[in-house]
């Protein structure tokens, strides 16, 4: 049997095209991926115990690795202290930058993380691994749980509390596992913040 040559082409050109279009899609997606990261580093608020690199373009001996002091202050040369707790790089940038234009005409500073010291959760009581957990990246209460190796037998998981201090305040914000479980209340389900304690009674 014999096949004709306008088949064995279009075979040939979709055999060729197939991964020209996986490698697009795969681009794509990370492209996506990248944009996602991007904006949870821009949105993220530094904390205290965060270490930061910070630089000024063009300027011999302004670039240094700053560690965020427990009440949320860093230093920085011709600057002083600053209040970096809160803050996204960004505006810590900005801040950085304002304070510098008394000395250096329209100054270049660039403020990135380092290392995220400061953005610590904790889960305690009982559950099969409490402790403190470095957080990279935004954990929600299940997700803490899930880190904290999920809770034993005897835990009243409806009756887990989020502890949060700011302002100098302390918050208990209530958490009913079996709600969210079940797809239910699912608001209860928080981002937690650098500090929080979950407890599990």
């Amino acid at each position: 049997m014999r096949t004709s040559f306008p088949y064995i082409s279009a075979l040939l050109i979709t055999m060729l095209a197939t991964p020209a279009v996986c490698s697009a899609a795969e681009t794509a997606k990370d492209s996506a991926t990248a944009k996602t990261d991007t904006k949870a580093a821009a949105d993220y608020g530094i904390q205290p115990g965060d270490v930061l690199t910070i630089s000024v373009w063009k300027e011999e001996g302004m670039q240094n690795d700053v560690l965020v002091r427990p009440d949320g202050g860093i230093s920085f040369p011709l600057v002083g202290d600053v209040s970096a707790a809160g803050k996204s790089v960004q505006q810590l940038s900005a801040l950085i930058s304002e304070r510098l234009a008394k000395f250096i005409p329209d100054p270049v500073v660039t403020v990135a993380m380092k290392a995220l010291n400061g953005n610590t959760v904790y889960v305690i009581g009982k559950v099969n691994r409490p402790g403190e957990f470095p957080a990279t990246h935004y954990v929600d209460v299940m997700q803490a749980l899930s880190m904290a190796g999920g809770a034993n037998p005897f835990a009243a998981l409806n009756d887990i509390k989020i502890l949060r201090r700011e302002g100098g305040k302390q918050s208990a914000i209530p958490f009913r596992y079996g709600e969210v479980e079940s797809g239910k209340h699912l608001d209860q389900n928080i981002i937690l913040k650098g500090g929080d304690i979950v407890v599990v009674p």
